[in-house]
């Protein structure tokens, strides 16, 4: 490799970062003083602290990782650095065009039959942040059809080894090994709701990260006013990938749980309850419930004002009522009675030769007599009072259920024993789906401009319709497999699911080959697919991975682990201990005999990045991945649940480098066979 060359994109990537300090040091040097009041002062000084942190240097990471030698005839540099963020010198010459650019669309999707009007294509191999390699792609002349000479190009070593390197700690991006159909994905356009149906190890979570990073640089403007959301299962799954995307310069974008979404609730339930509370039937459950609260009247209405009275019938009262009833919803509906009987009273006001103003029909609205009428027909409600009634009386939740439930079904979602108030109740994350639902038939939910929903699969239709609400006037990437549903009410079909989200119209793709976990584990795992998900294609792995799977009958599977893992130290990379929920304690006991090889224990989802060691509830190991995996127990995994085959899949897919299977009882037959 001529150090000439190494040398002259060193000296680039030098002149690069230099050129990046420069650019974070003039944000810094910006004042808000200029702002001509304290709140346009505090808007600008946010602004200007959130430009600071997308222009942080990260030395370990690359500032450019490929370079584009362009033949095309236009007004464009020849030569093109794409990165993870544009960087220019101090007289606006780019040195780095970031990786979402239309320009640098070519780095990914260029090939021999269409070049794009490149020439030759550069990649980078980096150790930390030192630049140690380079490999290039001739691509011809840059012309359609015209290939160039010699036999075809070998896949990349480069990327290969950038999609193998060990990791430990969080997430990292794959800005550098994107492949032509997760580039297609990722810069969908923003008004089209992307399902993508990934198999293990194809990159379908980074492949959303990814899309909200170049939607952010594509509508900016647009998106920092809706905002976009990224939807994970777990809190530690949250953890591990925090780092993605403010790696690519997006410091301001909001990470949550479906349960931190809906409130925090999660008292604990009986899954045959949730299954039945987030069936999509309970929305016209709760919408009769809610509007079951609206009555007739009993009188008409009378306002004093003086001497005068001013009466408005009965059956009036009841038009109004009818005529507002389905039509709006209900929070607003109460505030639009009042002004419709204030109205009325301010009709007949003009009939007898008064000039009343809107002042006095909004204080005629605000009156006795009028709040009176509207607690009898229309009376003020929360979800929780409305919620609390439905679950804690029988006869209410009959009426409302009409045919929707069975009798079967009330009876199971009622409470045994009703909490005294509605503000003492203590609610479910199933609960907190109908809440939710409820507050927006109240008053509606605000949208979101984006939504990346990790693991979608796995939610629950009021969930879904939960989720959908927050997307109405957006769009979604949703992410998923089918084969890893876990929960009783686990998704079989996606167009299900975009129906729920209240996104028919979404576009669904797959995934379907591999980059991170080796063929031999893949294989393996893919045992179990007739089993969890017959309608599904067996996954493919371009990483072959020979030797990768161990799978070793031992007479204590706990016993054996801290061995299993002295051996794994002796290797790069992270170690995932991967055990039944209920075996936590005794295997973290075992490797407390063994101090020096314990770092922490995933549910906590806060430990350390150096940690290499980390025990992992099989719960709690979906999104997640390691270069070495331990998998204890498989029979114990499977029958802890009545999903327990599609967790084993799950927790079977977890590694990347090496997976080591221990167990005393015996495999799963589906392993076997």
């Amino acid at each position: 490799m001529p150090a000439d060359v190494l040398d002259a994109e060193r000296a680039h990537l030098a002149a690069a970062r230099a050129a990046l300090r420069a650019m974070r040091e003039h944000a810094r040097s910006l004042s808000a003083d200029a702002a001509g009041d304290w709140v346009s002062r505090e808007i600008l000084q946010g602004l200007l602290d959130q430009r600071v942190a997308a222009l942080a240097d990260q030395p370990d990471a690359p500032l450019f990782f490929g370079r584009l030698d362009r033949s095309a005839d236009d007004d464009l540099p020849g030569t093109i650095y794409v990165g993870r963020r544009h960087v220019h010198d101090d007289r606006s010459r780019p040195l780095v065009i970031d990786w979402r650019a239309p320009v640098s669309r070519a780095f990914y999707q260029a090939g021999p039959a269409d070049p794009m009007g490149v020439a030759l294509r550069r990649r980078f191999g980096y150790q930390g942040g030192e630049l140690t390699a380079y490999e290039d792609e001739p691509l011809g002349d840059g012309r359609p059809g015209r290939l160039p000479a010699g036999p075809p190009p070998e896949q990349s070593s480069l990327l290969l080894r950038e999609i193998e390197r060990p990791r430990s700690g969080p997430m990292r991006d794959i800005v550098a090994t994107i492949q032509p159909d997760q580039d297609e994905i990722v810069r969908a356009d923003l008004g089209v709701t992307v399902c993508v149906q990934g198999a293990p190890g194809t990159g379908k979570t980074a492949v959303g990260l990814h899309r909200a990073a170049y939607l952010l640089f594509t509508h900016r403007e647009r998106l920092t006013r809706s905002g976009v959301m990224v939807v994970g299962p777990n809190r530690a799954f949250l953890s591990y990938i925090s780092s993605v995307l403010p790696a690519l310069g997006e410091v301001r974008v909001d990470q949550t749980t479906v349960t931190g979404m809906l409130g925090g609730h999660a008292h604990p339930e009986d899954p045959a309850v949730s299954a039945v509370k987030g069936d999509g039937r309970m929305a016209a459950v709760l919408e009769r419930a809610l509007w079951l609260h609206v009555g007739k009247p009993e009188e008409g209405l009378l306002v004093t004002k003086g001497a005068n009275r001013y009466r408005v019938p009965e059956h009036e009262v009841r038009e109004m009522v009818a005529a507002l009833r389905g039509t709006t919803r209900y929070g607003p509906g109460r505030t639009i009675l009042a002004q419709r009987l204030a109205h009325s009273v301010l009709v007949q006001m003009e009939r007898r030769g008064e000039s009343p103003d809107d002042r006095v029909q909004d204080a005629v609205a605000r009156s006795k007599p009028v709040k009176a009428i509207l607690d009898q027909v229309w009376p003020k409600l929360t979800a929780e009072q409305v919620l609390f009634r439905l679950l804690s009386d029988a006869e209410f939740l009959a009426r409302a259920a009409k045919t929707d439930l069975s009798a079967e079904e009330r009876e199971l979602i009622s409470w045994r024993k009703p909490y005294r108030t509605h503000r003492s109740a203590k609610w479910s994350a199933a609960d907190a789906a109908l809440l939710d639902e409820l507050n927006d038939l109240i008053e509606r939910t605000p949208s979101h401009g984006h939504l990346v929903i990790d693991e979608a699969q796995d939610l629950s239709a009021m969930q879904l319709r939960a989720l959908g609400r927050r997307c109405r006037t957006g769009s979604a990437t949703i992410l998923g497999d089918l084969a890893q549903g876990t929960t009783p009410w686990s998704a079989t079909s996606w167009k299900t699911v975009l129906d729920h989200l209240g996104q028919p119209d979404g576009e669904v793709t797959e995934l379907t080959v591999g980059f991170r976990v080796p063929r031999e584990v893949l294989d393996f795992a893919a045992r179990l697919l007739p089993s969890v998900a017959p309608d599904l294609a067996a996954p493919r792995s371009l990483r072959p991975g020979a030797g990768s799977l161990t799978v070793r009958h031992v007479p204590d599977a706990v016993a054996a682990v801290p061995e299993v893992v002295r051996e794994a130290l002796g290797r790069e990379g992270s170690i995932g201990v991967i055990v039944p929920d209920s075996a936590v304690p005794a295997v973290s006991a075992a490797l407390d005999g063994a101090a020096e090889l314990v770092g922490g224990e995933a549910p906590a989802g806060d430990s350390a990045a150096e940690d290499r060691v980390l025990i992992v509830p099989a719960t709690l190991a979906k999104g997640l991945e390691y270069d070495h995996v331990v998998l204890v127990e498989p029979a114990d995994i499977v029958a802890a649940e009545d999903r327990g085959l599609a967790r084993l899949y799950v927790v079977l897919t977890r590694a990347v480098t090496s997976l080591t299977v221990l167990h005393a009882e015996p495999l799963p037959a589906q392993l076997t066979s």
